[in-house]
């Protein structure tokens, strides 16, 4: 499940489609992307406009369950399909890479040693990515034990973001 458009300045690089977003045809079609959306401070109309943003997921297919939960992306669908997406997104000027799996992907070995010392260096990643945590509401509990994330790195991200889609 991808969506892009050519002219696009934004990318965001999730982890997978979920079940919801499988089934809907629709990336981000779940409480994660309200979070992510609200996190953004961005409404669906202006988030799913591809003229301006692009989402291409780290795994594009939907990988299935297990006990419940989502399985992570298929290991060879990141190196096979995301250069092919970059090649055909040169306006893209910021990558929003949220959850593990995006910065192991894009960040590699930049990565600091876990998730949330990550995100909490963004600075170290711009002007090209800014990590994020996946938004999903089995993180509740890390953004209430990490409240410099509220107070700190989404306000950076809406300045960011607001900035970027505004320029020409």
């Amino acid at each position: 499940m991808f969506r892009v458009g050519a002219s696009a300045r934004l990318l965001i690089v999730g982890q997978a489609p979920g079940r919801r977003v499988h089934q809907t045809g629709i990336p981000w079609n779940d409480p994660s992307g309200d979070v992510l959306r609200a996190w953004l401070a961005m409404d669906r109309a202006s988030f799913y406009d591809t003229s301006r943003i692009a989402i291409v997921p780290v795994g594009l297919c939907y990988p299935g369950t297990v006990e419940g939960a989502d399985l992570p992306p298929m290991p060879q669908c990141a190196p096979l399909w995301q250069p092919k997406f970059r090649a055909a997104l040169p306006r893209v000027r910021l990558t929003l890479l949220v959850g593990s799996y995006a910065q192991k992907y894009y960040l590699g070995a930049r990565r600091k040693p876990s998730l949330g010392e990550t995100v909490r260096a963004f600075r170290d990643y711009l002007p090209d990515f800014f990590p994020l945590p996946h938004p999903s509401w089995r993180n509740k509990g890390w953004l209430k034990a990490n409240p410099w994330f509220a107070a700190d790195v989404i306000p950076a991200l809406r300045r960011r973001v607001k900035a970027l889609l505004c320029s020409v």
